[in-house]
């Protein structure tokens, strides 16, 4: 089982992933973030045009390699992974989604709050207005409200504990695990 937790920066995936770690404890917490700083690093003076941006997501290989750790995980370990991740291209959710769909089941849920409530956080997190993570929730939390990034969970309106149970609501039984 591969569990995506999409969303703004700022939205509260990172906690909500790491509460979901503690109820499924079997669980590995894949941040693909990683795997695009590797691949920022290996690219580094080889970008050019639409790949060349702040944003590594922009690098064409960065969703197939994040696919390819998952089937690492997956095969080597035989976990449920947790994906932490804002992933506001449809192209690159799309085919990241149907990568990991074909290594697992999987159950997607985007986050969402308002951008005043994103921007408070990102603030207590030091986070100033202007920073790249400011810039991309006002960019991003648009397109995440789109229907195509549902199921949708509102972190302003529940407690972390409250996004959880919603979560292990919507995955199958502890047995079927």
């Amino acid at each position: 089982m591969i569990i995506m937790i999409n969303g703004s920066f700022g939205v509260g995936k990172s906690t909500t992933a790491a509460a979901l770690a503690e109820r499924l404890p079997e669980a590995i917490i894949f941040d693909p973030e990683l795997v695009g700083h590797f691949a920022r690093y290996l690219t580094n003076g080889l970008r050019t045009g639409a790949e060349d941006t702040d944003d590594f997501q922009d690098i064409r290989m960065w969703p197939q390699l994040t696919i390819d750790t998952a089937r690492q995980l997956v095969q080597c370990y035989g976990r449920p992974l947790i994906v932490p991740m804002t992933l506001a291209n449809r192209s690159s959710f799309e085919h990241i989604r149907a990568g990991f769909a074909a290594l697992a089941p999987v159950y997607h849920f985007c986050l969402v709050a308002s951008l005043p409530t994103i921007q408070g956080r990102l603030q207590s997190r030091g986070d100033a207005p202007g920073s790249w993570p400011w810039r991309k929730a006002e960019q991003y939390g648009p397109r995440l409200n789109d229907p195509t990034f549902a199921t949708h969970l509102d972190t302003e309106q529940h407690s972390v504990a409250e996004i959880v149970e919603q979560v292990l609501a919507r995955l199958p039984s502890r047995a079927a695990l």
